[in-house]
């Protein structure tokens, strides 16, 4: 750690550099084994036949009611529990779900007016619940060991094959948890999960997954598309068993972590949006606005609309993980890692009533390179919105103030994912940043890996020596870091002193020690 560092300093720490391979890395023959070909993942094929696509209604996860409000909060409970659903044609399927749905259903908060959830579990695993993208103090975060569960669950039993993962006499697990999240936050779209240390992969995939919108008047006054015209689409992967449950690779006897050939990340190979397989939405020839979410195990997207309107630019981009940009951004295509979150805009009277424009996945193959459809109808009700040219102010943090550089490498030992070389470990702080200070942190990575950090968002400034991505602007709580590759964020936390977490979004990579503790001061 070095104290100001210059940009033209830090970025030259090549990413080669800090793996320690060199200038010579783009010609090593480490490279081949460090790096295995392709998009992150292996393809775990269903046993079923596939439904045909674009026949699903789209659903619309329901928005919960507070239980009881007063003049500061608003307050939830919710229940994980087990479920039946009908996902796919014929089949029925066991989910573990939020309220025993899947998606669970969407919390809305209003900026600066506190959100308190009790949340309870019925399930034969305990969970712990993150607010990814949450300014939230830490006995709310969701810490892997804090976790919600039934009388009886052995937790010896549930770890003790997994090496490399100490520190579970740490866990506690109480029949319910008060989640208090003051909101101190710009709107913004999060989602809440499953972090269960060592679980997180399979108790996402089976459903535990869910929208929290946060709102303020800033937003408000820009007068979006709302109500039938706001869609939130959780975008999620998942494959299934002869019988229509989930399929996917655990180990044998309940011990976490996943069947060594998916140790890169579990694929599926039916898309799911909002739960349904590849739906169909039917719009007005008017402007919608996208809350798109990435809530897959690993795979990554490319989401763009075939066919592309005259001219093109067809997702306007207008928020980021942390909510609005300054101004929008035309995408013809958009990339989204796993828990990245894409706030967009499209304007359906581009295409003429009648026609079917497709969501598809350019990096997919097969089933897996649709996503979606959306059938334009005719012109329907008045659209008076207009696409304003300034969205919001948005804080810019300078490099040149920071009082430290740290990087963080991403690698995979023999057995598991590590980050400096160490899985994870409760209770032991790669960092200790001090609470307003502006730092700079490099993650370098020997294979994609979507870096998510806890606590407050960050900006990028840089990949590999060069300018941020076209995809990285705003506020951002999850970057998608490539193969070989350095990307360099300023950060400065601000809110909350405590314990926060540091990981990679594959999930897999997550529940096989791809995590790292940070303490803010």
């Amino acid at each position: 750690m070095s104290a100001r560092p210059t940009r033209r300093r830090f970025l030259g720490l090549g990413g080669a550099a800090a793996l320690g391979l060199g200038g010579a890395f783009a010609a090593s023959p480490l490279i081949g084994r460090l790096l295995p070909p392709g998009e992150p993942g292996k393809l775990l094929r269903s046993s079923l036949p596939l439904p045909a696509r674009h026949q699903a209604e789209l659903p619309i996860p329901a928005v919960l009611k507070p239980v009881r409000s007063d003049a500061g909060a608003d307050y939830y409970e919710i229940t994980a529990r087990r479920a039946t659903a009908r996902l796919l044609p014929g089949h029925d399927t066991e989910v573990w779900g939020y309220q025993g749905t899947f998606p669970g259903p969407t919390v809305e908060s209003r900026s600066g007016r506190r959100t308190v959830i009790t949340h309870r579990s019925e399930l034969p695993r305990p969970t712990a619940v993150h607010l990814h993208g949450g300014h939230t103090p830490q006995d709310s975060d969701g810490y892997p060991l804090d976790l919600v569960g039934t009388a009886g669950h052995d937790m010896h039993a549930m770890h003790g094959g997994m090496e490399g993962m100490a520190g579970m006499d740490a866990a506690s697990i109480l029949p319910q948890r008060e989640y208090r999240y003051p909101m101190k936050q710009r709107a913004a779209t999060l989602w809440y999960h499953d972090h269960t240390m060592g679980f997180t992969g399979p108790q996402v995939y089976r459903g535990l997954a869910g929208f929290h919108l946060v709102r303020d008047e800033e937003e408000a006054a820009l007068g979006l598309p709302h109500g039938a015209r706001e869609l939130p689409l959780m975008i999620a992967d998942r494959s299934f068993a002869a019988d229509g449950s989930f399929a996917y690779p655990e180990l044998d006897g309940g011990r976490p972590g996943v069947q060594e050939p998916y140790m890169n990340g579990v694929l599926g190979d039916v898309m799911l949006v909002n739960g349904a397989p590849w739906p169909v939405a039917r719009v007005d020839r008017a402007w919608y606005r996208l809350r798109l979410l990435n809530a897959a195990n690993a795979r990554r997207l490319r989401l763009a609309l075939d066919p592309q309107p005259s001219g093109g630019g067809a997702l306007v981009q207008i928020g980021s993980d942390g909510g609005l940009l300054e101004r929008p951004l035309r995408h013809d295509s958009i990339d989204l890692a796993p828990a990245e979150r894409f706030d967009v805009l499209v304007d359906f009277s581009r295409y003429p009533a009648g026609t079917r424009v497709r969501l598809v996945n350019r990096l997919g193959s097969g089933p897996t390179a649709e996503v979606m459809c959306f059938d334009v109808g005719g012109d329907g009700a008045a659209d008076e919105f207009r696409l304003p040219e300034r969205l919001s102010a948005v804080e810019r943090l300078d490099p040149a103030k920071a009082v430290a550089t740290r990087t963080f490498v991403f690698q995979k030992d023999d057995r598991h994912w590590t980050i400096n070389g160490e899985g994870y470990r409760p209770g032991r702080a790669l960092a200790a940043p001090r609470l307003g200070q502006v730092e700079i942190w490099r993650f370098v990575t020997d294979f994609h890996h979507p870096v998510h950090l806890h606590l407050d968002p960050f900006q990028v400034i840089g990949r590999n020596n060069g300018d941020p991505g076209r995809y990285d602007t705003g506020w951002k709580d999850t970057v998608d870091v490539l193969p070989a590759q350095g990307v360099e964020v300023a950060v400065r936390f601000n809110d909350y002193a405590g314990r926060f977490l540091m990981h990679c979004h594959n999930l897999e990579h997550e529940d096989m020690a791809m995590m790292a503790e940070f303490t803010t001061e």
